[in-house]
């Protein structure tokens, strides 16, 4: 990765970052429970993984590791400590997303005692081999539990693996809007968000060498920076990381000032409640495609690094 590219990652993360802190409170549950504000339950989620990604990974610097552990203290905060995240997982076992959601803190630290011993206990039973979701999520549940502490095993990881759509590695041209996300996800719990590269199969990894080129042009041509993002995510995950600048500058192009990236290319409301549920979550991708990009620029500079478009 070049030091202009480097850098550009670095600007759109932290500009992000900024952005997600500047804001939390508009995802803040202001002690209703999850049930009641299942959007801001998703938010404070959704921050907790970019914040607990920036800690993890450190490279981004000592004032965005401070604005992370601020958002994951008031995350945590508004969850009480964990124990509303314990409460819906002892009422609805099935309901995974408290499972996934107490990884990211998990792997920055934070714990909650009967929040551990009923994921053991959910693991040990296998629910999480039983739960009826699309493949990719499956994945993100296996992902969680090894984050916690509950790894299934090489055979399971690679029984879920081939059940996904990326997992078949089918002609790329079939490639819609909503498998796009499946992929990137499917990439993102096999490496747990860039920890492991080598989580990747080699198949896999050649497939997305040769065809993720292709997509993030397609996906930035039509204005989805929301996808574009999360495309940039997986090409750092990669064992051999693909980068681009180009692709890079063109998402440091549409976000805002303040640090907002947008959803797609329709115009951004003025209303601040609006602003916020519309174009969180790409901010939050853009937090996370620029740690994992720095991340592993400095820990491993890769064999690709063109600056521009062939």
């Amino acid at each position: 990765m070049s030091t202009a590219l480097a850098q550009t990652a670095h600007d759109v993360g932290s500009r992000a970052l900024h952005w997600l802190h500047a804001h939390r409170q508009a995802g803040a549950l202001d002690g209703r429970d999850l049930a009641g504000d299942m959007e801001a339950y998703k938010a404070l989620l959704e921050t907790a993984l970019a914040a607990s990604l920036v800690l993890r990974d450190g490279a981004s610097g000592s004032e965005q590791c401070a604005l992370a552990h601020e958002l994951l203290d008031f995350a945590w905060a508004q969850l009480k400590d964990g124990t509303l995240l314990y409460e819906r997982l002892l009422r609805q076992p099935l309901a995974t997303d408290t499972v996934e959601g107490y990884a990211h803190f998990a792997r920055v630290g934070y714990r909650h005692t009967g929040m551990e011993r009923l994921i053991t206990h959910f693991a040990a039973t296998g629910t999480a081999r039983t739960v009826e979701y699309v493949p990719n999520r499956r994945l993100a549940i296996a992902n969680a539990l090894r984050v916690i502490g509950h790894d299934q095993g090489a055979d399971d990881w690679e029984r879920l693996t081939r059940a996904t759509w990326l997992g078949s590695t089918p002609q790329p041209w079939h490639l819609d809007w909503m498998t796009g996300y499946a992929i990137t996800h499917t990439v993102f719990h096999l490496t747990d968000w860039g920890r492991a590269p080598r989580g990747l199969p080699d198949d896999l990894a050649a497939y997305l060498a040769l065809w993720l080129p292709v997509w993030t042009d397609v996906w930035a041509e039509t204005g989805q920076w929301d996808l574009v993002g999360e495309l940039l995510i997986i090409g750092s995950c990669l064992p051999e990381p693909y980068v681009e600048l180009g692709d890079w500058q063109r998402l440091a192009e549409v976000q805002h000032a303040d640090g907002l990236v947008p959803r797609d290319d329709h115009p951004v409301d003025d209303d601040h409640a609006t602003r916020f549920q519309d174009h969180h979550h790409p901010t939050v991708v853009a937090t996370v495609a620029g740690t994992i990009a720095l991340t592993r620029a400095l820990k491993a500079p890769p064999t690709h690094t063109p600056d521009t478009h062939a």
